[in-house]
C-alpha cells in the first residue's frame, strides 16, 4: 500500500494499481524493440480527432461565384432570416426597429407588386399545418388560424400582420400572426409556419445530376445578416463539389453570401414534394423585452445560379 498526506491533518490510504508494473514492462520492450504502430484508438473522442484531420486536409473554398444547391435544412434557415423576418409587417412600420431590426420591404410594397425572388419561388405562411410548431386554431387576438399566401411566382402579395398593424396599412382583416411567449408577454407579430412550396425539379439526387458545376452545401454552421434583412452571409459544415451531374471533393470553411432579392431572384429549381419536410426552430427571437418563439418551415432541397462563395 502507498501512504499520501490526507486532509485535516489525516492520512489517506489507497490502493497501488495493480497494473503498473505490466505497463512499465511494455514500456521497456518497446523501447528496445523501436516504437510500433498500436491499434487505432477507438471511441468518440478518437473519431472527433480523426474527422478534424480529416477537414484539416480538406482545399479551403475559393472565393468566386459558384451555382448552389442548398439542402433543405439549409434553405429553412435562409427562409426564415431573408423572408419570414423581413415580411413581419411590424418590422415594415418601424416597430422594431430598437431592438429586432426594420425590413428592406416597405408597406406600400405590398400593393405595388414588388418582385421578391423568380418566378419559382413560392412562399406561404400557414397556422393549420398538421405538425407544424406554428400552427394553432387561434392566435393570441382571437383570430383564428390560417393559410396565407405571401409570394406567389415571385410577387409579393401579402406579409404576416396582427390586428394593429393590418389596421395601420387599411389591410381587410388580421393575418392572424399576433402570438406571445406567455401570459407575462404582449402579442406581436410572429412568423406561423412559412414555408417554399415543393416545385418540379425531383428529388435531390434528379438536381445534382442536373447540376453540371455547382456546389452542394448543408448542415448551417453560422449565419449573419443585416438588421434590414437585405445583405447576408451564411456557412455549412458541409461542401461537395458537384461536376457533370454527381458529387465529388468535399471544401473546408464554405460559406455563401448576397442581397436578398437577388439571391432569391437567382432560384431556378425546388425539388418536389418527395424531398419536402417541416424544419424545426425553437428559438426565434425578438421584441422588448425579449420573447422566444418555436416556429417550422417547410423547404425542399433547391438550386440557385451565380451565388457569391468563399466569403469567410
Amino acid at each position: 500500500m502507498r501512504r499520501r498526506p490526507g486532509g485535516h491533518g489525516r492520512r489517506r490510504r489507497r490502493a497501488a494499481d495493480p497494473h503498473l508494473p505490466e505497463l512499465a514492462r511494455r514500456r521497456r520492450r518497446r523501447r528496445r524493440l523501436g516504437a510500433r504502430p498500436g491499434p487505432r484508438p477507438a471511441g468518440p473522442r478518437a473519431a472527433r480527432r480523426r474527422r478534424g484531420h480529416r477537414a484539416a486536409d480538406r482545399p479551403g473554398l475559393p472565393r468566386g461565384r459558384r451555382d448552389l444547391v442548398l439542402h433543405g435544412e439549409q434553405l429553412a434557415l435562409q427562409l426564415h432570416e431573408s423572408i419570414g423576418h423581413a415580411l413581419e409587417l411590424d418590422r415594415m412600420l418601424l416597430g422594431e426597429a430598437s431592438y429586432a431590426g426594420t425590413s428592406w420591404v416597405a408597406p406600400a410594397d405590398l400593393r405595388a407588386g414588388l418582385r421578391y425572388g423568380s418566378d419559382v419561388l413560392q412562399v406561404s405562411a400557414d397556422a393549420t399545418l398538421p405538425g407544424g410548431l406554428g400552427s394553432f386554431g387561434w392566435d393570441d387576438e382571437g383570430v383564428a388560424g390560417a393559410r396565407t399566401t405571401l409570394i406567389a411566382d415571385g410577387v409579393l402579395r401579402a406579409a404576416l400582420s396582427d390586428r394593429q398593424s393590418a389596421a395601420a396599412v387599411g389591410l381587410e382583416r388580421s393575418g392572424g400572426c399576433a402570438r406571445a411567449e406567455g401570459f407575462a408577454r404582449q402579442p406581436i407579430v410572429r412568423m406561423t409556419n412559412v414555408s417554399v412550396q415543393p416545385g418540379t425539379a425531383g428529388t435531390l439526387a434528379d438536381l445534382i445530376a442536373g447540376t453540371d458545376d455547382g456546389l452542394y452545401l448543408e448542415s448551417n454552421r453560422s449565419w449573419s445578416i443585416d438588421d434590414r434583412r437585405w445583405q447576408f452571409q451564411f456557412a455549412t459544415e458541409i461542401a461537395r463539389e458537384i461536376r457533370g451531374g454527381e458529387l465529388g471533393r468535399l471544401y473546408r470553411n464554405p460559406s455563401y453570401a448576397g442581397i436578398t432579392p437577388q439571391f432569391w431572384a437567382s432560384l431556378d429549381a425546388v425539388c418536389g414534394a418527395a424531398d419536402w419536410r417541416l424544419w424545426g426552430l425553437t428559438n426565434c427571437g425578438k421584441g422588448e423585452p425579449g420573447q422566444v418563439m418555436a416556429v417550422s418551415h417547410g423547404a425542399a432541397p433547391a438550386r440557385f445560379r451565380d451565388v457569391q462563395v468563399g466569403v469567410a
